[in-house]
């Protein structure tokens, strides 16, 4: 409990009171959170049994008809599709092996990469001696016309090129092979076990971090940071030239090492698309390119896996000893293109107050996952506590004065796109700004300019999970301070289930950034760690045996207080400085 005497910040004690919910309607919604969760039977149906929801997939457009339907079933009105877009083309794995088959058999633990190409009819094989001039070969006498086939057999090549030196080497040797691009990657024993929850020590840190414009500021003005942005984009730019180079001699796969992970866990994501390094490289960030879902994509890539770290290392050293290391890869992908359109999946509690009811409180996650596991903890995680959140206001009968909104994202994976495209459509959007390098964008203005949309000032907060199958320990303020007299409040009740750290940190990466960049309140809560980043974050073990029911409750029940309480306020929840 000493934790939270230090977490309450002494200038708080003198400011005047501001709104809470009354106990009772607090005391229901634990009631109902904690004794008569569903939030496991939504979080197991959107996993086990609709699995992986890759953008624009058939299992994905199942996942938003489910979402809606079930949001109906729980009482809440208005429950619809809302679609955006066009994105481009789905993709499904139909099947996949892979092993080891020469100078001896065995089988590796691996995964295509979303959206790569599968293999045809190329059999692509060690070539016979050639026979005696004027004779004919028996066997490619009597052998009938191959069947189509997924599968290929080739001889495996460790690309261990890092300069134009380096690729020069390649030059007409790559045709036909299984490129391994990455280096090997030394795994240790894991002596700590992997999973953590927050110390008291790290919260306490946490709520003492300093307002995180004021960090942007002061690293903006320091040539330290430039120098770092600079190296970051050369690394990527030479990974870019990498993959160009394997893809454009005529790779028969892409071979990467998982980026983390051990014991058989692979960190899998989207294809590579061969494109052309533009002269200043800064222009490759502002100029239209290829993604690998667009169609045009498929004559620009190769096909492309991750394996897991010890197979491929074991791999690469038997090629440096001095064997030659062939295997075979049975690799069946479809693309869909009947429908460019994604959707969101939009539903509503609606207000009760006459003078109020027209604004809106909104609450979500994102309900699309990458392909190597089925999306648990990221984030079907997040989509059942929002959902749950709102079963919970309706199942203890309580009336918010604001309408209550929740949306489930798609395209998250692919750069918040479903959230973005939503909040530009109906609040407005922020013209110019910087990329990802936070350098400014080539051609545009170096200051953002706010357009805002007509549903704009009817908005007053959003509230996202996406970190995981971690319980609540607080709140993401995003720099606004005018939070904090709020949710201190507002966590009071759930101390006791270690609910309490505020801090002004920023946290990115996820949905409520589309909101925050527009400078209405977009909150992401703070979660403990579990295996998220160690094991499941865009893995195969994102699977549903890695969540963790009881902090699955206490978040669901946690954000149903949050935004039950943001819609009972008099006023519009305050909205921070924009950031200049």
């Amino acid at each position: 409990m000493l934790v939270y005497a230090f977490l309450l910040p002494t200038t708080l004690l003198a400011q005047a009171p501001v709104y809470t919910a009354p106990k009772a309607d607090i005391d229901k919604i634990k009631e109902e959170g904690l004794k008569h969760s569903q939030i496991m039977n939504t979080l197991n149906y959107l996993t086990n049994v609709i699995g992986q929801r890759l953008t624009a997939s058939r299992n994905l457009k199942h996942a938003n008809e489910w979402t809606r339907d079930t949001l109906t079933k729980f009482g809440l009105e208005n429950s619809h599709l809302e679609a955006w877009g066009p994105f481009g083309r789905g993709w499904e794995l139909e099947r996949f092996s892979a092993q080891v088959t020469s100078p001896y058999s065995f089988p590796v633990i691996a995964y295509p990469k979303a959206w790569s190409p599968g293999f045809g009819s190329q059999v692509i094989m060690p070539v016979p001696a050639a026979p005696a001039k004027g004779k004919k070969s028996k066997a490619a006498a009597a052998a009938p016309a191959a069947a189509p086939s997924t599968t290929i057999t080739a001889d495996v090549v460790y690309f261990d090129a890092h300069d134009e030196a380096g690729l020069a080497k390649y030059k007409g040797q790559l045709k036909g092979k299984i490129v391994f691009m990455s280096g090997t990657r030394e795994l240790k024993a894991d002596l700590e076990g992997m999973g953590h929850r927050y110390t008291a020590q790290e919260l306490l840190d946490m709520a003492n971090s300093p307002d995180p414009d004021s960090v942007v500021r002061v690293a903006a003005a320091g040539a330290p940071n430039q120098a770092n942005m600079e190296a970051r984009l050369k690394r990527f730019i030479d990974g870019l030239k990498r993959a160009k180079f394997v893809i454009d001699e005529g790779a028969a796969m892409v071979v990467d090492n998982s980026s983390k992970g051990s014991g058989g866990t692979i960190f899998v994501s989207g294809a590579s698309v061969s494109a052309d390094i533009p002269a200043n490289p800064m222009d490759f960030f502002t100029q239209k390119r290829l993604s690998a879902w667009d169609k045009e994509a498929e004559a620009k890539m190769v096909p492309q896996m991750t394996m897991a770290t010890e197979d491929y290392n074991r791999i690469v050293r038997m090629i440096q000893a001095g064997e030659k290391v062939q295997m075979t890869i049975d690799l069946k992908v479809r693309y869909l293109d009947d429908d460019p359109m994604v959707y969101n999946t939009i539903a509503e509690i609606p207000g009760s107050d006459p003078n109020l009811k027209d604004q809106v409180v909104m609450l979500g996650g994102h309900l699309d996952s990458w392909h190597s596991g089925t999306g648990a903890t990221d984030n079907a995680a997040g989509v059942a506590v929002a959902m749950e959140a709102v079963r919970i206001l309706k199942a203890a009968g309580l009336k918010p004065r604001r309408t209550i909104r929740i949306a489930l994202w798609t395209g998250e994976e692919q750069g918040l796109i479903g959230s973005r495209e939503y909040v530009t459509k109906h609040l407005g959007e922020m013209k110019g700004g910087r990329n990802i390098f936070g350098m400014p964008q080539s051609g545009q203005q170096q200051k953002p300019e706010l357009i805002k949309g007509a549903e704009y000032e009817k908005i007053s907060a959003y509230y996202n999970l996406d970190n995981g199958t971690g319980k609540i320990r607080g709140v993401y303020m995003q720099g606004n301070e005018a939070a904090r007299p709020y949710f201190r409040a507002w966590l009071t009740p759930f101390l006791d289930m270690g609910a309490a750290t505020l801090t002004l940190e920023n946290t990115g990466g996820t949905d409520h950034l589309s909101f925050d960049r527009i400078g209405i309140p977009g909150f992401q809560f703070i979660q403990d760690e579990v295996e998220y980043d160690e094991r499941t974050h865009h893995s195969n073990q994102d699977v549903y045996d890695r969540i963790q029911a009881d902090d699955m409750m206490q978040a669901a029940t946690i954000m149903a207080a949050f935004v039950y309480q943001t819609a009972q306020m008099d006023e519009r929840f305050p909205r921070k400085p924009m950031s200049k």
